[in-house]
């Protein structure tokens, strides 16, 4: 069971990589079901370890790699080729920098906790995720993951057709919704890490 569960962040990883590829070739099918394979499998890992008691320093890491790059992999690249396309796939009220400008400040974000953290670990000290009712680092990732999944669908349910429905219009509005609802969720739990590393600088003066 811990082999599976470490393939699962390793295919992870793999996926974010693979992702890359495959959206610069508009290959848009492709990237959803690889992104939400990976998406699941991340959800999945975490219940098996903690199910079966096979949590690892090993299988934290490649959990927290997997995690960053999916995302992060997904989100650059898929901001790119969204807004290069738009004009081809126009939809009212939707500018290219409303995708920009959040993926650019979560990408941001993702660099400043790993700062924090590697300072920490050079005074041996761990930043463990804030203690809060919910974890707002996780919902952060939850609705990452809705949005680029959504966004994800737009070009895939494009339509040449003018009399049909275009159905990536509610797609392009979900997925941007929820992109600036990560992103409230993102600087909220960069706050939170702000105020725990405040905490943990008070251990070294001391």
């Amino acid at each position: 069971m811990k082999f599976f569960v470490n393939f699962l962040s390793a295919f992870r990883i793999t996926a974010a990589f693979a992702i890359i590829p495959t959206l610069m070739l508009e290959l848009y099918w492709t990237s959803f079901i690889l992104f939400l394979l990976g998406s699941i499998s991340d959800w999945f890992d975490g219940f098996l370890a903690r199910k079966y008691n096979v949590c690892t320093k090993l299988g934290g890491v490649l959990d927290h790699i997997g995690d960053k790059l999916l995302v992060s992999n997904t989100i650059i690249i898929l901001a790119i080729v969204l807004a290069s396309n738009l004009s081809e796939l126009p939809v009212q009220g939707i500018a290219p920098w409303m995708i920009i400008v959040p993926a650019i400040i979560m990408i941001a974000r993702e660099l400043y906790i790993s700062g924090l953290r590697e300072f920490l670990g050079t005074q041996k000290i761990e930043m463990p995720v804030p203690k809060a009712r919910f974890s707002m680092g996780k919902i952060k990732t939850t609705l990452q993951m809705i949005a680029i999944c959504a966004l994800l669908l737009m070009p895939c349910m494009s339509t040449d057709d003018a009399t049909q429905l275009c159905p990536y219009d509610t797609f392009a509005y979900i997925g941007v919704t929820v992109l600036w609802l990560a992103l409230i969720a993102s600087l909220w739990s960069a706050t939170q890490y702000t105020f725990t590393f405040a905490e943990k600088l008070k251990q070294i003066k001391d």
